[in-house]
């Protein structure tokens, strides 16, 4: 089977997305508006941004969508607004850190996944990165919780978001197979748009008025941590295991702590800082296993092609 490989290094490419991704708990936290209204507008925003291209580069794509793969894609974008919803409305409850650590929790859900609907597999060192970065993690935000109370209502929808964003991941570890990355991104985020739009009218949310500079956040959360965060993950998964995205994801807490002691104050504890140090290198370990198991998988297919 011939191999279809980037031009670009796809995990570079989920490198970046990282990055990017840890400005969305500072731009939430900025946006002075509901937890469902930010999350409708960003993915509402980040549909009409990507709309022109895709209907210009995927929209013969679009109308030959067969009913399966159309429910599969509309699928993930219900998991998405859930991740959103559940994850947006914890930053009320809990800080940046505790938050962000628990939907980092993903992985133990996307590699499970990744090996029982996939038969992904991520070997003895990459399970030992994968561990490492979420120990990491979790001395990153142990400081900040709390037993009852609100810490704990916030708690426990960061780890709801975590479940939904890993089913989010998988289906679209599926479907980026078949499917090019702007068709599957405009279906996924106008579905989880129209989700977080009914969800916002059921609750009675106003969608205006808001600051102007909070208009100005749902725009950037649009940008950045969607379209070169999600989108760059979802442009990866079709060239890498979903348990590379997933695992990868778990260095958006390090940026996310220091992002917040820049705009909020927060002085990260020496925990969090040897926290970040360990993710660092679990992430790095993680990934390393990876590309070199990738690279004897396919030295491995081009020697058996030329013996026979």
């Amino acid at each position: 089977m011939q191999v279809d490989r980037p031009m670009i290094n796809p995990y570079l490419v989920v490198i970046l997305g990282v990055l990017a991704a840890g400005f969305s708990s500072i731009f939430t936290k900025l946006a002075e508006a509901p937890p469902f209204i930010i999350a409708a507008y960003r993915l509402g925003f980040t549909v009409l941004i990507i709309a022109t291209p895709t209907f210009y580069t995927g929209r013969r794509e679009l109308f030959c969508i067969n009913k399966k793969d159309l429910a599969l894609a509309c699928l993930s974008g219900v998991f998405l607004a859930l991740h959103f919803a559940l994850w947006i409305s914890s930053l009320s409850y809990t800080s940046v850190a505790s938050s962000t650590v628990l939907v980092a929790m993903q992985p133990l859900f996307v590699i499970t996944g990744g090996y029982f609907l996939y038969k992904e597999q991520v070997g003895r060192t990459g399970l030992l990165g994968a561990v490492l970065a979420l120990f990491g993690s979790v001395l990153i935000g142990i400081n900040d919780f709390h037993v009852g109370g609100q810490a704990l209502l916030g708690d426990l929808l960061a780890f709801g978001g975590a479940v939904f964003v890993a089913g989010y991941v998988l289906i679209g570890r599926n479907l980026r197979n078949r499917m090019s990355l702007l068709p599957y991104t405009f279906l996924v985020y106008g579905a989880a748009t129209m989700v977080l739009i009914i969800l916002n009218l059921f609750y009675g949310s106003s969608f205006y008025p808001y600051p102007s500079m909070t208009w100005v956040w749902f725009l950037c959360l649009a940008i950045f941590p969607t379209i070169f965060g999600h989108s760059l993950f979802n442009w990866a998964l079709k060239y890498v295991k979903a348990a590379v995205v997933s695992v990868s994801n778990l260095g958006e807490p390090v940026g996310a702590t220091i992002l917040a002691y820049f705009f909020f104050g927060e002085v990260p504890s020496l925990m969090q800082l040897a926290g970040g140090c360990i993710i660092i290198i679990g992430v790095y370990i993680f990934i390393t296993s990876q590309r070199k198991h990738e690279t004897e998988a396919t030295d491995g297919s081009l020697i058996q092609v030329g013996g026979s």
